[in-house]
């Protein structure tokens, strides 16, 4: 947490809170209480210091604030002489006022969920202080005046940084409640901090040489204390207030007793049920000790069984499989002598070499699909047997496959051998049969086995594979990030030099105020038209007559500076869609088949007309005239800007701070930046409704 905080601003309901607490507290018959807490403040009121003064108020209740000390300037202490109970829990306080002793009246002082770092060693002058809550702030010792606190009651300083206690906190012997952290402490010990309040009261007396007594006989001081200050605040009689306090008296020893006995029979309930929770703890871990050393029996037998099992699968396996290869080898000497009687009869029918090729190609394929060899086998894992069998059965069947296809393209192309190799089929077929029984049994058994290795290899694949997307997700991030950077890094330093270009078309409109011209805003408009980039003007020039004619007549002449800087003519508009002016820049849908329909018409009659796309001698495209409202009734004036201003600028009529950027149309008036224009439906000038708003770009 930082050590300095802004203030904030209260809000709406926090300030109208506070104002209802102290109204609250100044009218007749209030009680001793002022509550401002929540109220989001900074500092105290000086009128919370004035108001405790002048009614004498006894309990101040100030937390969940944003408080970072408690005395503000021009203040003093002494204005809270009354206070009795003093509550700032939940605020930001770093520290306590030096002389925080002053308020000799306290008797509840609550700091919880603070900052504080320390506490002043004036702290021992509150004598009658009764309860000290610093929990969970940021502490690294106790100060030895600790110990001058008689009355102390109760004391919390958990989740803090302490790790020793002062000895002088022996001399504190009415404290009752002494809340730490046992797991932390140093001085006392662990287990003494874990032992108890009382534990750690005898502790400190046996360090300091004193002999240690219950805080019973010492409560009977501050009891009678706090009796005295209540008769004092009471405007009964010496008589009747004597009487009030023996029965009070009688009263609060009558209930101390009872609480007494009551403390000590819930204490012996909770060891009594401490002591039962213990041996049904004990016998729970009897229980389950014995169990997880049964489970784990069980499961080393059945683990045994299962390699057992699985070796003597693997035996039998390794064993068929030898049987197959050698049936195989025997089949394929076969097959190889019948392709040698084949070949020599092809030979004849000039088609030797094709089918020798392609017979050598399906053998060594076969070869390649059927040869698992011994040390295979042997570097199979037990996590890999499922896939191993399940690939074995795939290749047994696309040998099945490849054998069926070989034996009808045989059949097909040697007709003679048919009858011959019918019987070495059929053996074939029959030995492939048995090998898928005997696979697909052992498939089976070893998958029912084995489902638990595969989930788990699945859930492995699956966690990597997420991990894998992270990270390619992480790089693609930091890619764009990189990329906005970039283009970030260019836009400030555009920014930058546009902001030094105003600040100079600025001065220099500034030195030139003193001229005044009427139609002014008119002006701005006519310097802005003419300010157009030369190619800009150029590109418009050389458009299409008749293009541009057909903009202005569908009122989007604010799209010519756009078709002249793509060069589009009528052509291209015959060829493009929607799709393609949108990406051009007219965004309307109606405007963009307005003009695709009225192109298409213009296309078509030039088809039958080619005069009509020829550009016309005398007629010229002229700019739209700013309807500005008429405010002098004298003849119009020539609207081309005299010589000396040479870039016109105004600052904006809202915020009066930054330059007038935009043109409202269709009054024409350049009165407005770019950040106030956008909530404002009316030009603030002439009070006509803004229609569309263009930006003022300046060309250097």
């Amino acid at each position: 947490m930082p050590l300095f905080f802004r203030k904030r601003k209260p809000s709406e309901e926090a300030r109208k809170r506070l104002e209802y607490q102290m109204c609250l507290a100044k009218e007749a018959g209030a009680d001793d209480i002022l509550d401002i807490s929540k109220c989001e403040l900074s500092e105290i009121p000086f009128g919370v210091f004035a108001t405790c003064k002048v009614l004498q108020k006894k309990v101040l209740i100030v937390h969940t604030n944003h408080l970072t000390s408690l005395l503000p300037k021009s203040c003093s202490l002494l204005s809270l002489a009354t206070i009795k109970v003093l509550d700032l829990h939940d605020n930001q306080l770093t520290a306590l006022p030096d002389d925080i002793g002053q308020l000799t009246s306290l008797q509840v002082l609550n700091v919880e969920r603070n900052q504080l770092t320390y506490l002043p060693r004036s702290i021992g002058n509150l004598t009658q202080l009764q309860t000290l809550n610093v929990k969970d702030n940021k502490l690294k010792e106790l100060p030895d005046t600790l110990g001058e606190l008689r009355s102390l009651r109760t004391l919390d300083i958990s989740e803090n940084e302490i790790q020793r206690l002062p000895q002088m906190l022996a001399h504190v012997r009415t404290l009752e409640t002494l809340s730490l952290d046992a797991s932390s402490m140093v001085y006392p010990p662990q287990e003494v901090c874990s032992a108890g309040t009382e534990a750690i009261q005898q502790f400190l007396c046996k360090e300091s040489g004193l002999e240690y007594y219950p805080p019973s006989q010492y409560l009977l001081p501050v009891l009678e204390q706090d009796g005295a200050e209540n008769s004092r605040d009471s405007p009964d009689g010496p008589t009747d207030r004597f009487s009030r306090e023996e029965v009070e008296w009688q009263n609060r020893f009558s209930d101390y007793e009872k609480r007494k006995e009551q403390k000590m029979l819930e204490k012996l309930e909770f060891e009594r049920r401490l002591e039962l929770g213990q041996r049904e703890h004990a016998q729970l871990l009897q229980q389950s000790s014995s169990q997880k050393d049964e489970i784990l029996q069980t499961v080393k037998e059945e683990q045994s069984r299962l390699e057992q099992g699985l070796s003597e699968r693997q035996r039998y396996l390794d064993a068929e499989r030898q049987r197959l290869q050698e049936q195989l080898k025997q089949t394929e000497q076969n097959i190889s002598s019948r392709i040698q009687k084949l070949l020599q009869e092809n030979q004849r029918q000039k088609k030797s070499s094709e089918i020798l090729k392609s017979l050598e190609n399906e053998r060594i394929r076969m070869e390649q699909l059927m040869s698992i060899t011994q040390e295979e086998t042997e570097n199979l894992r037990r996590r890999e047997i499922a896939s191993a069998m399940q690939q074995m059965l795939t290749e047994s069947c696309k040998n099945r496959l490849i054998q069926m296809a070989y034996e009808s393209q045989r059949q097909s192309l040697v007709q003679q051998a048919c009858s011959s190799m019918a019987e070495m089929d059929e053996r074939f077929q029959q030995i492939l049969s048995w090998q898928q029984m005997d696979q697909n049994k052992a498939i089976s058994q070893i998958l029912q086995e084995s489902t638990m290795q595969k989930a788990a290899f699945e859930a492995l694949q699956a966690k990597k594979d997420l991990m894998l997307q992270r990270i390619r997700s992480q790089e693609m991030i930091s890619e764009q990030r990189w990329a906005l950077s970039n283009l970030l890094q260019q836009l400030l330093k555009e920014k930058t030099q546009r902001e030094e270009e105003l600040r100079e078309i600025l001065m220099e409109l500034e030195a030139k105020s003193e001229t005044k011209q009427e139609n002014y805003w008119l002006i701005q408009y006519q310097r802005l038209l003419n300010q157009k980039p030369l190619s800009l003007k150029l590109q418009e020039e050389g458009m299409e007559r008749p293009l541009a004619a057909l903009l202005v007549e569908l009122s989007a002449e604010h799209y010519l500076p756009i078709f002249a800087h793509h060069r589009i003519s009528l052509d291209m508009l015959g060829r493009m869609s929607p799709e393609d002016l949108a990406k051009v820049g007219v965004t309307e849908a109606g405007l963009q088949h307005e003009i695709l329909r009225r192109v298409q018409e213009l296309l078509d009659a030039a088809r039958m007309q080619p005069e009509l796309l020829k550009p016309p001698k005398a007629k010229v495209l002229e700019p739209l005239e700013p309807t500005a409202p008429e405010e002098f009734p004298e003849p119009v004036r020539p609207s081309a800007p005299p010589s000396e201003l040479e870039v016109p600028t105004s600052e904006c009529v809202v915020c009066l701070e930054r330059e007038a950027q935009m043109i409202f149309l269709n009054c024409g008036h350049i009165c407005c930046c770019q950040q106030c224009c956008q909530p404002l439906r009316t030009c603030p000038l002439c009070r006509q409704e803004i229609a569309q708003r263009l930006r003022i770009y300046h060309s250097s």
